[in-house]
């Protein structure tokens, strides 16, 4: 994507579905082999959070896309097994094989839960849900990801993009849609489309740098819009807070949860960690019960 694309503000208009399908699902779809190729070197904050993990646990990750996290931790191969849901089918057939090894994806949609609650030990959902165009999707989404994971011990990070661009971006925002101060800004998030330029050229020639004409180029480059969501500060945690609270589970840690009554549990989730990390916002939950 060339840095002289800007991105646009837009309004969310028509049934979500749709609107989602046109902007989101469709676009990955075809652009899924070019998309996969700029997307290969992992997150720290996302490798770090892998890296802590126990041996032997299996976890979700929620919206895969080509599946470069399912190979990791990078200094434990194989000491975690994450399974991949997208609903890119194509992008699928790429992280089926993230790592040189077969892996295990699902065909899915993150606003849906196809295995019992609490199935995995760890979740994690990567520049996915800010591609929801409703606040209630995207609430929805979060509140999946929470289910998915066991309620005495799971974890989950979640990142979204941000209105907030550093300065090494390749995302140009308007004005009307940043004051790039990640610090002060807070601001509702922005609907925007931010654009992807598919190129018809062959990697053979792009490495060999075969010259072409301006409006051969021209032609030959399609671009496509793709929706985003960019979250503003304390959005994604305010987010992560109210699904957490409708699904009737306590904030705080499990020491200010109070005991239940004779059997019955009572649910809480921690906001471990959260923050901004080169131009993305992310939260990091610890789910946990106790028993009177």
């Amino acid at each position: 994507m060339p840095a002289a694309t800007a991105v646009k503000a837009v309004t969310v208009s028509d049934d979500p579905q749709v609107y989602e399908d046109e902007h989101v699902h469709s676009v990955y779809d075809e652009i899924a082999p070019h998309f996969s190729s700029t997307r290969y070197k992992p997150w720290p904050i996302i490798a770090q959070f892998l890296s802590s993990l126990p041996t032997g646990w299996v976890g979700l990750d929620s919206g895969t896309g080509n599946g470069k996290y399912l190979p990791l931790p990078q200094d434990r191969p194989g000491s975690v097994w994450t399974v991949g849901l997208d609903r890119s089918r194509n992008l699928l057939e790429i992280a089926q094989n993230a790592g040189g090894i077969q892996r295990e994806v699902v065909w899915g949609n993150v606003l849906e839960i196809p295995w019992r609650a609490g199935a995995f030990d760890y979740a994690i959902s990567i520049a996915t849900i800010h591609h929801l165009s409703t606040p209630a999707r995207r609430k929805l989404a979060v509140q999946r990801l929470i289910e998915s994971i066991s309620p005495a011990h799971g974890r989950a990070l979640v990142y979204v993009w941000a209105i907030e661009q550093d300065e090494l971006s390749k995302r140009s925002i308007p004005t009307e849609c940043s004051t790039n101060n990640p610090v002060t800004d807070s601001a509702k998030g922005k609907d925007v489309f931010v654009p992807w330029v598919l190129s018809s050229r062959s990697a053979s020639e792009e490495k060999s740098k075969i010259p072409t004409s301006h409006d051969a180029t021209a032609e030959a480059n399609k671009v496509f819009n793709r929706y985003y969501h960019m979250f503003a500060q304390g959005e994604l945690r305010q987010l992560v807070e109210e699904a957490a609270r409708d699904l009737g589970l306590l904030i705080g840690s499990a020491g200010e949860g109070k005991g239940g009554d004779g059997d019955v549990p009572v649910r809480g989730l921690e906001i471990a960690q959260d923050g901004w990390e080169r131009s993305n916002y992310f939260v990091e939950v610890r789910r946990w019960q106790s028993i009177s």
